[in-house]
């Protein structure tokens, strides 16, 4: 029979086990509280100092905190009632400070929605039209890596710049990866992990590395693509931008 110690043993052992559960629960709860504020209090509106910095920064605009690396504000304009996820890094130029010149050279419209972890880089010109919603870890930029001279280590060689434009009422799935020269037509959807450079047209949808046309609306409604073509490239003057995202 256990005497009289073991009992307060174990009762001890128990009120131990149920104060720890409660703590726990307490710092849990504190934890969560605190990240929600700092959250809230991080958050860039149009009225905090980040915002002003832009360009243009709508009515309506959040990014959310954490932010991921953003510079070249200067040059950059984002429109009304978007959503930038948290980690989203947004930039225009090279390094923080590149004069960039007097125009725009990265533009998101009205009413976008911008995955967490995404990046959007820009050096020449990125257009975003309204409406366009990515998924997470969605990379857009317009400027690859040189290679033309086989003796220079590639990241020596100076960088290739196409324009790319993403057009109004777009969807980009998670992971979705748009190179350099990409010209995204309206209304299409971009599957998850798929690789666009070149002219994606209207109201499709592409798919696969490099991505194709899969299905595409006619008069008839949806219909998926025959021949499964792939989506068209234009001629470069340069490298072509195959090898993925600088």
């Amino acid at each position: 029979m256990p005497g009289p110690v073991d009992n307060a043993w174990v009762m001890w052992k128990r009120l131990s086990g149920r104060i720890g559960t409660v703590r726990r629960q307490v710092v849990w709860r504190a934890v969560h509280w605190g990240w929600q504020q700092i959250q809230r209090a991080g958050m860039i509106t149009p009225d905090t100092p980040t915002a002003k910095a832009f360009r243009q920064f709508g009515a309506g605009t959040i990014m959310t905190f954490p932010v991921g690396s953003v510079f070249g504000e200067e040059w950059i304009t984002i429109g009304r009632d978007t959503l930038i996820g948290d980690q989203v890094t947004i930039s225009a130029g090279l390094v923080p400070g590149h004069d960039l010149g007097p125009d725009t050279v990265l533009s998101i419209g009205d009413r976008c929605v911008i995955g967490r972890g995404s990046h959007i880089v820009a050096h020449q010109r990125i257009e975003i039209g309204d409406d366009v919603w990515t998924g997470p870890y969605v990379y857009i930029t317009d400027q690859n890596h040189g290679y033309a001279d086989p003796d220079i280590p590639i990241g020596r060689q100076m960088p290739v710049n196409k324009p790319v434009s993403i057009g109004t009422g777009s969807w980009l799935g998670a992971g979705a990866i748009v190179l350099p020269g990409a010209r995204i037509g309206r209304n299409v959807v971009i599957a998850a992990g798929s690789v666009v450079r070149g002219e994606v047209p209207d109201h499709c949808v592409v798919a696969g590395v490099p991505a194709r046309v899969v299905r595409q609306h006619t008069v008839s409604g949806w219909e998926a693509s025959i021949s499964v073509a792939r989506v068209s490239a234009p001629d470069l003057d340069g490298p072509p931008a195959e090898l993925g995202p600088r």
